[in-house]
């Protein structure tokens, strides 16, 4: 697995959970880190499958090559429980299993001994859940493109991986040496998976199969398929090799609309650092869904026009002058593939970050004003309804403010540690550091902590833990003005930069009641909320 940095985690915390939202026993399987889960370590993924699209079906195994971790008799490995388990083998020995919900507790004859290493065959079939509205829910996507040939592609972040293959369906363990991806397809189709194309062969039975082969460590929900009638364009950012698949007639469309791309990497390495999955290659891979940040194989499906399906999420403007996916999606290759949360629950760690490098994209090319134009536009996008970080152990998520206040909590961030340099950096060392790596939400504050030398926990935490954002008051008492700050989080402080009389000054409110310096009621004071995102109530 991808070397895990854990300040602290709770296996199952339910402070989060409503009376009605009380955890079941299967999300506890599928989210949890149960000893059968715990024992063995994925080294690599070797999976081999037929689609059959008039079906809606697939048939297959996987081999799940592990390390063992502890001793054990007893693996859990996962498949949504509308999928067959066909059989199960090890050293050609058919195994004895029992499902529980959508997990598979696979028994081995005698002990698995620590530190060695083991692989299981997992045969299986069936008809995968179909998505609805995808990538929102996850699921297969069977449709056809405008010449009637048939367009497939899947999504199941969130939903989980093992809708449509057996796997260790954990971001806590992500398979060490990479994967195969074999898919038969019907003659005249082409499958694109992650990582590079190692060839195809006809089957001579109506079927050709392609095979893909990835080199790094990969997010099981980031595994994924994409069949169609595809064209393939290739390009090169330096010794970078850039893919395209797009449907048969948007060739030129494309070629020139993901001109971007390079403009995106561009900026995103040398923010960043070196773009994380060299050796697997960069693809663009048009579908029929709105897109997904499948590794190596971003899934594009914005339709080839600027913003958000031409809709700028910001109201500004400001995100019509960029392809919203392409950026986005991209951007998750730093934050999300490269840099994994452990549990679901710390999504953020994902989108927070992904959501702040399209504000990084914008200033890298158009200037910080409008960067920080189009970051606060984000801000009618947030609801502030529950947490951002979720229930751990129980395979669910925050508040969806994951997204747009954990940007602005960054945003907020850059301006409180009031260094450009510094600043910049900070989120490089964080994105090399972290490089491959499972990490929670107290790595990333003892990490920002420590290089800004200061101590960002009360903020990090009012952000991500409670609903509400601080709120500065502002009151006059007699001659003078008094503020502080009304927040959730005990000890809560914040430096604060003011506009006094046309001069930025920087004040540190507590939560206590205290004189605004040598400031007057008349004094002209504005409180610069495009850099910090706070609310403002005057007493």
């Amino acid at each position: 697995m991808k070397k895990i940095f854990i300040q602290s985690f709770i296996l199952f915390s339910f402070q989060f959970l409503s009376a009605q939202e009380i955890a079941t026993r299967k999300d506890s399987l599928q989210g949890g880190l149960r000893p059968e889960r715990t024992c063995f370590d994925v080294q690599h993924y070797d999976l081999n499958i037929k689609i059959n699209i008039d079906e809606k079906s697939i048939v297959g195994y996987n081999d799940i090559s592990f390390k063992v971790v502890e001793n054990t008799k007893k693996i859990q490995v996962d498949l949504f429980q509308n999928m067959h388990v066909d059989s199960i083998f090890y050293n050609k020995k058919k195994l004895d299993y029992k499902r529980e919900f959508n997990a598979v507790f696979i028994d081995f004859p005698t002990d698995l001994k620590r530190d060695s290493e083991a692989k299981i065959r997992f045969y299986y079939s069936g008809k995968p859940i179909i998505a609805k509205n995808a990538p929102w829910d996850g699921g297969f996507v069977f449709t056809k493109d405008k010449q009637g040939k048939p367009w497939i592609a899947v999504a199941c972040q969130g939903t989980g991986a093992s809708l449509w293959y057996p796997v260790k369906d954990s971001q806590s363990d992500e398979p060490d040496n990479g994967a195969t991806i074999k898919v038969a397809v019907p003659n005249g189709l082409m499958n694109v998976s992650n990582g590079r194309f190692k060839g195809s062969q006809d089957l001579k039975n109506g079927y050709t199969r392609w095979d893909w082969e990835v080199k790094n460590p990969i997010n099981t929900y980031d595994i994924t398929v994409n069949i169609a009638d595809y064209a393939h364009l290739h390009d090169k950012l330096a010794d970078l090799d850039l893919d395209y698949y797009v449907l048969k007639g948007n060739e030129e469309k494309a070629k020139n609309h993901f001109e971007e791309a390079k403009l995106m990497l561009n900026c995103f390495q040398s923010k960043f650092g070196t773009y994380p999955f060299k050796e697997d290659g960069y693809k663009l891979v048009e579908t029929p869904y709105l897109g997904m940040e499948h590794q190596s194989a971003v899934a594009y499906g914005n339709k080839y026009r600027k913003g958000y399906l031409g809709s700028d999420l910001s109201g500004t403007g400001i995100g019509l002058l960029f392809d919203y996916i392409t950026i986005h999606e991209s951007g998750h290759e730093w934050f999300g593939n490269s840099i994994t949360s452990r549990d679901i629950a710390d999504m953020w760690i994902h989108e927070g970050f992904t959501m702040y490098s399209e504000v990084v994209y914008v200033e890298c090319q158009y200037g910080a004003e409008k960067a920080q134009k189009y970051m606060n536009g984000m801000k009618r996008n947030v609801s502030n309804d529950e947490p951002i970080i979720g229930p751990f152990g129980v395979n669910k998520e925050g508040s969806g403010d994951m997204y747009y206040k954990g940007a602005l909590m960054l945003n907020t961030l850059r301006h409180i540690i009031h260094n450009e340099e510094l600043w910049w950096k900070l989120i490089l060392d964080y994105s090399t550091t972290y490089k491959h790596k499972i990490i929670d939400t107290e790595t990333v504050v003892s990490f920002f902590n420590k290089e800004s030398n200061m101590n960002l926990t009360p903020v990090f935490n009012q952000y991500l833990r409670y609903s509400n954002i601080p709120e500065l008051l502002i009151r006059k008492n007699n001659s003078n003005l008094e503020f502080k700050w009304n927040a959730n989080e005990p000890n809560f402080n914040m430096p604060i930069d003011l506009d006094v009389n046309g001069k930025e000054i920087r004040m540190y409110p507590t939560l206590d009641w205290q004189i605004m310096g040598d400031l007057k009621p008349n004094d002209e004071v504005k409180v610069l909320t495009n850099n910090f995102y706070i609310d403002v109530r005057i007493e």
